[in-house]
């Protein structure tokens, strides 16, 4: 599956982002169709026998691009548990929270391991997501990726601009208010998200923050990456610990170990580059890239897996039969 990131309604069908073509020189991501789902996941599919296997949900960083071990595979090792990876490009709790066969399978699950996501997937009164980290502008229909869209709301009106240096200090100063009324709208809906998720889900659930950074965070309007911040984008500390009394515990990763990441073949052994444009169409035109600067690097996921072992490790002990 590659390429391919709207939405179709009609079909009743999500897409994933195309890491398999994308990254194929590094990883083969064995992706599959679960059954009963129509979405596509990184494989291999586990034994999925009621109560032997747990669930992680995320996004590109629990799915595992550029490693060939993600977290969820290096805790199955350690715990002698299956893991069915539900890492799924470019979501947010919005996503998960309207997937009921998903759900399906975590609740037939032993306990969820559940990724803090990003923000800028969530829905707001600008943008509709659908969950997804490509985003539709309400007011016109026009699809945007999230850091166009989000780039234009900081720059301001467009016909403001239009007057030279002084007509972009302007427009700046319209953008800045707006911009941060729609943080935290973002953040509320992120957070009511996360309630309509957690209400489906009836296994133990351990909250993961995995990032490069720590939670709090000041946002500023003066760039993207001030506003956002690494990833998770948008989400800082009062946020996160809005959803934190909603989980059974929660684990912090935080770890730039191994970053950047050079790509390697996997074939020839040798540095390779891979061109961004055939997961997302919408970045045709970018550099090509040599190193891996955004998602978590194969010893961030090992460190993940370090930090969760313990707080598995207890929910395996308390529930030592399986779940009917």
């Amino acid at each position: 599956m590659s390429g391919v990131i709207s939405r179709t309604p009609a079909a009743g069908r999500e897409h994933l982002s195309g890491y398999q073509a994308r990254d194929y020189d590094i990883v083969d991501y064995r992706m599959y169709e679960l059954p009963g789902t129509r979405l596509w996941f990184r494989g291999p599919m586990p034994d999925l026998e009621a109560g032997r296997y747990f669930t992680c949900i995320g996004a590109a960083q629990t799915f595992g691009c550029f490693c060939s071990q993600p977290f969820p595979d290096l805790l199955a090792q350690k715990l002698g548990l299956p893991s069915l990876n539900l890492g799924y490009g470019g979501a947010g709790p919005e996503f998960f929270a309207r997937q009921p066969g998903l759900l399906d399978y975590v609740n037939r699950g032993r306990f969820l391991i559940l990724q803090v996501m990003s923000g800028r997937s969530q829905s707001n009164a600008l943008f509709d997501s659908g969950g997804l980290e490509y985003l539709v502008r309400r007011r016109d229909g026009t699809p945007r990726g999230a850091n166009q869209a989000y780039q234009e709301l900081l720059e301001g009106p467009r016909a403001l601009r239009s007057f030279g240096r002084v007509g972009r200090v302007l427009a700046r100063m319209v953008a800045t208010p707006r911009a941060r009324r729609v943080a935290e709208e973002t953040r509320q809906a992120w957070i009511e998200s996360h309630r309509k998720l957690l209400e489906q889900v009836r296994v133990p659930v351990v909250l993961l923050w995995f990032s490069k950074r720590v939670p709090a965070y000041t946002l500023h309007t003066r760039n993207l990456r001030g506003y956002f911040a690494d990833f998770p984008q948008l989400i800082d500390e009062p946020t996160l610990a809005a959803v934190k009394p909603l989980c059974d515990a929660y684990v912090a990763c935080v770890s730039s170990r191994g970053m950047p990441q050079p790509l390697v073949s996997r074939f020839t052994g040798q540095p390779t580059s891979i061109d961004p444009a055939r997961d997302r169409p919408d970045l045709a035109g970018s550099a090509r890239w040599t190193h891996n600067h955004y998602y978590p690097s194969p010893e961030m996921h090992e460190d993940a897996a370090a930090a969760l072992l313990a707080a598995c490790r207890r929910l395996v002990q308390a529930t030592p039969d399986a779940i009917a």
